[in-house]
């Protein structure tokens, strides 16, 4: 799958990352993790934390897929308005899964704090502007229903949003305590602190699997297996070539990463920044002194359409960053597009499928992928260790949909 195209930012960032030798004999493991990205990531740290014998195999090396794109602004809130989620699954559902997302947050910054590798973790506020004036009335009842279930945010005016930043909006939600991180720091921190833990293998691709009775075999592109109890498919959009999901959705999403800039003057605690339209717009600073815009989505899957528009959008990504902060001398230094992936319901999921036994494919898709990511892995791995998760069913693909 081609998943993405441009120069990309995150890997200049770490350019010493640990590699790892492919696949050469046959396995045998507790837990096969399919994927070294982010997602894979967290599920080979909680594992390994429980003592289990745990593997990671990537048709790449690890990060080099949607990781090293993900723009990684950190925050609850989604695509999807948690009105729109209430309107979907009922109030308990919605609720239920904001406060999943606040608590892996918080779960990510005391994880981030102690590996190897720093991965950037600083909290942020979060300025969700409301695109249109007709906007308002939509962002008054989101914000009435974030505040009945307690979480901390607050309904700015046009004149609060004016006396903080360099331009002027009808309305918008102030979020508090989101989050930014670096990406592909992250997932090298994650699989460097499990050590000798983890078994990993680059350049190793599963193509398949034979079921068994109590453990499963794994087909690799080079005539290898791997045998293990379970596995966690976490190959991003990649998971849907292995098996479809009637809910999944692939679009393509673009991005800027700007020149360093000498200061944020104007930007009110360089806050994450979004807006209410549809596609919207989205940006965020980095630690040494750059922008990233992205957003501006098409509806289409096709690498050669998304990819012959990457100079317009690109071109248009910084003059929305213009609008907003006319004062910055900002040039695109770096560009992407890429795959995006989200669900026609705007939960992520988790699939369990007969055809697949003993199989968990964790599809965090939706505009926050690492959070989604923190949720369903520790869902996950609870269900591995100790054959439940109370949570489970919120995710799995076979959920209902309710309107109460």
């Amino acid at each position: 799958m081609n998943l993405q195209y441009g120069k990309f930012y995150w890997p200049e960032t770490y350019t010493v990352p640990n590699h790892y030798p492919a696949l050469e004999e046959d396995h045998d493991t507790d837990v096969l993790i399919v994927g070294g990205g982010s997602s894979g990531a967290q599920c080979a740290y909680r594992l390994a934390k429980a003592g289990l014998n745990v593997t990671i195999a990537d048709k790449r090396t690890f990060g080099e897929g949607s990781t090293s794109t993900n723009t990684s602004l950190i925050q609850y809130a989604g695509d999807k308005t948690f009105t729109e989620l209430i309107r979907s699954f009922g109030e308990k559902t919605a609720v239920r899964h904001l406060k999943l997302c606040e608590e892996a947050i918080s779960e990510l910054e005391e994880v981030s704090a102690q590996l190897p590798v720093d991965p950037e973790f600083k909290r942020r506020d979060s300025l969700y502007y409301a695109s249109y004036a007709k906007d308002t009335d939509t962002l008054k009842k989101e914000y009435g229903y974030l505040k009945k279930h307690g979480f901390s945010c607050e309904y700015w005016d046009s004149d609060k949003i004016a006396a903080h930043y360099p331009f002027t909006k009808e309305a918008a939600i102030y979020y508090l305590n989101d989050a930014e991180c670096n990406p592909y720091k992250l997932l090298h921190g994650l699989i460097q602190s499990c050590g000798s833990k983890v078994n990993c293998f680059e350049n190793t691709a599963i193509t398949g699997m034979k079921p068994g009775k109590d453990k499963h075999m794994f087909h690799t592109s080079k005539g290898r297996t791997i045998t293990a109890r379970h596995a966690i498919l976490c190959g991003g959009y990649e998971n849907i070539e292995l098996k479809k999901e009637k809910n999944a959705v692939m679009n393509s999403s673009y991005a800027i990463v700007t020149n360093q800039l000498k200061d944020f003057n104007g930007w009110h605690k360089q806050s994450l920044i979004w807006e209410t339209a549809r596609p919207y717009i989205y940006l965020r600073t980095t630690p040494d002194r750059r922008i990233i815009i992205g957003g501006l989505d098409e509806t289409t899957n096709i690498p050669e359409e998304r990819d012959a528009v990457l100079v317009t959008k690109k071109n248009q990504l910084l003059s929305e960053l213009k609008k907003l902060f006319p004062e910055y001398d900002a040039k695109a230094e770096y560009y992407l597009g890429a795959l995006y992936g989200g669900t026609h319901d705007g939960m992520p999921v988790i699939g369990m499928y007969e055809d697949w036994p003993g199989s968990y494919f964790l599809m965090g898709y939706g505009d926050n992928g690492t959070v989604y990511s923190m949720v369903l892995s520790k869902i996950i791995c609870e269900h591995i260790i100790s054959g439940r998760s109370g949570d489970l069913d919120l995710y799995l693909q076979t959920r209902p949909k309710r309107n109460s």
